[in-house]
């Protein structure tokens, strides 16, 4: 073996003994090696001598399956043998593993079954984790739970991280100042090209447009980066198509696609003939493919999101980082010289976030939080975290855990829970398999998983014309009737995955095929999502109730539309009325039947908002889900009451029945309150009485039922007994409702302003009066607004004694000629103030 790197050129030979020494003098090291250094072949093969001599095994962690598989094959050839033998595998539905494996690549969700069977890890000397910077969540865990171990309970466990693109120094200081190695890769020079302006076309145009230029122009392979399997379809669609020069082949590469597909993909082109590769992210990194000369980078990835406010993942399709797209462009130069084209301007360029936030931020923690209830952990901070996952979207988990019967009230794992976490599914699902076994429904349930777990049947997947889980189960029944099924938008290799991977949970769970009722799709989905139980709010809409709380909606042209009850198992997490994009009906039968003992007697007393009333009903409810509502008759008058006070609170006090006098009387407390805070002044403003309703207005909502109920009390008279008799006789001294001016009437104050309270009074009214009034103890002098007899304003004053005698005179000019019939003496001060129209004596 050591010929091999005495006569390769690769950089990462470089630092291979740098690498052994930090591995002998450290448990943990850090290797950070440029694209095309070698480093996932040649580092394992190098130390495997190192640590043989142990006994044990080197396992590898390669985020993606195609990784995984060409990596370990890569390796097997390099040292003469077959796969299975010294390097092997371990994959979803896949591995080849022999008893003389002493190098194993394997995925993530492999390495966490191993971690929970064995948590010493008694058969693994070194771990190494290739590309780290990807963030994945199961690396994070694994990680995470290594560390442990070797805290707890094997410090001689060597641990290597490995990536082409991370922070080296930042992720040694987080890791205890671990050694960072680091190694140069073979890169030859790539030309880069950018947009020259932004465009509006959809990715699949631009993206072929692309492609017909490096075909005419340049030689050599192409690899195009685009961010779904659908896109791949359309690109691939729009090549074929057109008229190209010279002969070429497409191939699509995601990591659904069968193996043989793969393994054609990644070997050399043959008799001049050029391959243009239409790859999702999945060749980003770990994969050299024979003959690449250009890359194409549409500059996009697609990944879930999960959103918090929603309970619920999405699909989100979002610019790629820098580090992706340099991982990308990288492609084009591990062979020899090349040519990235990107698919955004320099501008654009600029812009771009230099990391993609790790994953464990942004994803569902359904799975992580049952991995670690079953690791024993009961405080996430026990565990040595690259990134702490947020606390919001891990109480969601918990939440939902504790509805699928995998954790108890006290977050501890379930026998149940145990079970699911065997199985290579998302909780949901695992509980939903398990739960079918009482049924007899095990194949049927193996079928749905695999289904939600795998790409969608339908090519056209979120346009399909219906939401229906059934009609997808029927492709894979005629499939395996007739082992071929053709149709419009039908991926017949989507078809043969679901299958295959049905059949492997069967083995998993040692089940026969039982019998297959395909109208049982609805109730075993329910299992597993049971907060996406959903009832028709209306016949005339397209809306669901969740009984998560959520609503959601179908598609105007839905084959599911109008069913009373469904279960919606793929919605986006977006408004408050989520899309279905695959769902299966199910009838109140099912529910009973399955969700019964969880059924929820609840008396409901409310505010009818047609009606205008309180109605007092019965409900079985489900989680958000109201099954029936009985009217009652018996509602008692504490429950009306607080229903009253509950819609007033709700809708505000407007509901209430003001008038001057009770408007007034709010008013001039919250006047007193704001001049004579000491007295201790109740809180009369609007948050303040919304706030002690039940305190001064229950006793009187006795016996009303509705708002016209409502309307008939006297709201003054209840504010003025919530004052009391000695604090209100206090307040008509403090503030008093009215005051008497000359003319012996009595003229109510606004109080709206508590800094200023306004006298709106008639001119004639106020003759004589040489100072405005005080109140308030004589503390505040009132602001007189002085009107015309038509009530209409003439002049604002606090200074009365001023406006006689500099502004009176105007006044009545312009005023006598109108209203002559009017008092407007020449000496204001020494007239008789009068309420009524008086004629004018002689000057």
């Amino acid at each position: 073996m050591k010929e091999i790197f005495r006569n390769s050129s690769l950089p990462i030979v470089g630092v291979l003994d740098e690498i052994s020494d930090a591995l002998s003098t450290n448990n943990l090291a850090i290797l950070q090696a440029d694209p095309g250094a070698g480093k996932t072949t040649f580092v394992p093969l190098y130390l495997l001598d190192k640590f043989l001599k142990r006994g044990k095994k080197i396992v590898m962690l390669e985020p993606r399956r195609l990784a995984a598989r060409m990596s370990a094959q890569r390796m097997a050839n390099m040292i003469g043998e077959e796969v299975g033998e010294t390097v092997g595998y371990r994959v979803r539905l896949d591995s080849k593993v022999s008893a003389t494996t002493r190098i194993e690549v394997v995925t993530e969700g492999v390495l966490t079954r191993r971690l929970q069977a064995d948590p010493e890890l008694s058969q693994i000397d070194l771990l190494i984790f290739d590309e780290f910077h990807e963030r994945s969540l199961q690396t994070d865990l694994g990680l995470a739970l290594s560390r442990q171990i070797q805290e707890v309970l094997r410090d001689d466990l060597s641990i290597l991280i490995m990536s082409a693109t991370l922070e080296a120094e930042k992720l040694s200081a987080l890791l205890g100042n671990a050694p960072v190695i680091s190694s140069k890769g073979r890169q030859f020079p790539i030309q880069t090209h950018f947009l020259a302006k932004p465009t509006k076309d959809r990715v699949e145009v631009k993206t072929a447009r692309a492609i017909d230029m490096a075909l005419a122009e340049e030689a050599g392979d192409i690899l195009v980066f685009l961010p779904g399997v659908g896109e791949i379809n359309r690109v691939q669609s729009l090549v074929k198509k057109a008229d190209k020069p010279g002969d070429f082949i497409v191939f699509p590469l995601y990591g659904n696609l069968r193996q043989q597909d793969q393994n054609a993909v990644l070997r050399p082109s043959v008799d001049g003939v050029r391959k243009v590769v239409l790859a999702t992210d999945i060749a980003e990194t770990s994969l050299t493919i024979e003959g690449i000369k250009i890359v194409i980078d549409a500059g996009l990835s697609r990944s879930p999101i999960f959103d918090p406010n929603s309970g619920m993942s999405r699909l989100e399709t979002t610019r790629v980082s820098r580090s992706s797209a340099d991982q990308r462009r990288g492609r084009a130069g591990r062979l020899t010289a090349g040519i990235c084209y990107r698919l955004w301007t320099a501008a654009e360029d600029r812009s771009l976030v230099e990391y993609s936030p790790p994953e464990i931020l942004t994803t569902d923690l359904c799975t992580l939080m049952l991995e670690l209830a079953n690791w024993g952990v009961q405080d996430v901070g026990e565990l040595p975290w690259m990134t702490p996952p947020p606390i919001g979207p891990m109480a969601q988990a918990v939440a939902l855990l504790i509805s699928l019967g995998a954790l108890d009230k006290n977050k501890n794992i379930t026998s149940l829970g145990k079970q699911i976490v065997r199985l290579p599914l998302h909780p949901r699902l695992s509980t939903m398999v398990i739960k079918s076994a009482e049924y007899s429904a095990s194949k049927l349930a193996c079928d749905i998983a695999s289904l939600l777990s795998e790409r969608d049947i339908l090519r056209r997947n979120r346009d399909a014309p219906s939401s229906d889980i059934k009609d997808r189960l029927n492709l894979l029944i005629g499939y395996r009737r007739k082992k071929s099924v053709s149709g419009p938008g039908v991926d017949d290799m989507a078809i043969r995955q679901i299958d295959r991977a049905s059949k492997d949970l069967m083995r998993r769970l040692k089940q026969q095929d039982g019998k297959y009722d395909i109208n049982q799709a609805g109730l075993l989905l329910a299992f597993a999502y049971p907060d996406r139980i959903g009832d028709l709010r209306n016949r005339s809409q397209l809306n669901y109730r969740l009984s998560g709380g959520r609503g959601a909606r179908l598609d105007a042209n839905d084959k599911l539309l109008g069913e009373p009850y469904l279960v919606a198992a793929d919605v986006d997490g977006k408004g408050s009325d989520a899309r279905i994009y695959l769902a299966a009906a199910l009838s109140y039968t099912d529910i009973q039947k399955a969700f019964e003992p969880e059924f929820e007697t609840r008396r409901k007393v409310y505010w009818d908002e047609k009606k205008q009333r309180i109605e007092a009903v019965s409900e079985k409810c489900l989680g958000a889900l109201i099954l029936q509502s009985t009217r009652l008759k018996d509602a008692s008058s504490e429950e009306i009451s607080a229903a009253l006070v509950a819609v007033i609170r709700s809708k505000g006090l407007q509901l209430l029945p003001w008038d001057d006098a009770s408007r007034s009387l709010v008013n001039r407390v919250v006047f007193a309150r704001y001049h004579e805070a000491n007295e201790q002044w109740p809180d009369f403003s609007n948050e303040g009485l919304a706030e002690r309703l039940e305190e001064w207005l229950l006793p009187y909502l006795v016996g009303l039922m509705s708002l016209s109920d409502l309307q008939s009390i006297d709201l003054a008279s209840i504010l003025r007994n919530e004052l009391g008799y000695d604090r209100a006789a206090q307040l008509d001294v403090f503030a008093p409702p009215t005051l008497k001016v000359p003319s012996g009437s009595h003229i109510r104050l606004d109080y709206s302003n508590p800094q200023i309270p306004v006298l709106s009074v008639r001119l004639q009214e106020v003759f004589g009066l040489r100072e405005v009034p005080k109140i308030a103890k004589g503390k505040v002098a009132v602001t007189i607004h002085l009107l015309s007899p038509a009530h209409r304003p003439l002049q604002v004053t606090s200074d009365l004694e001023s406006f006689w005698r500099t502004t009176y005179n105007e006044v009545k000019k312009d005023m006598k000629g109108r209203y002559p019939k009017h008092y407007w003496p020449e000496d204001p001060l020494q007239a008789e103030a009068t309420s009524r129209a008086k004629k004018r004596k002689p000057d």
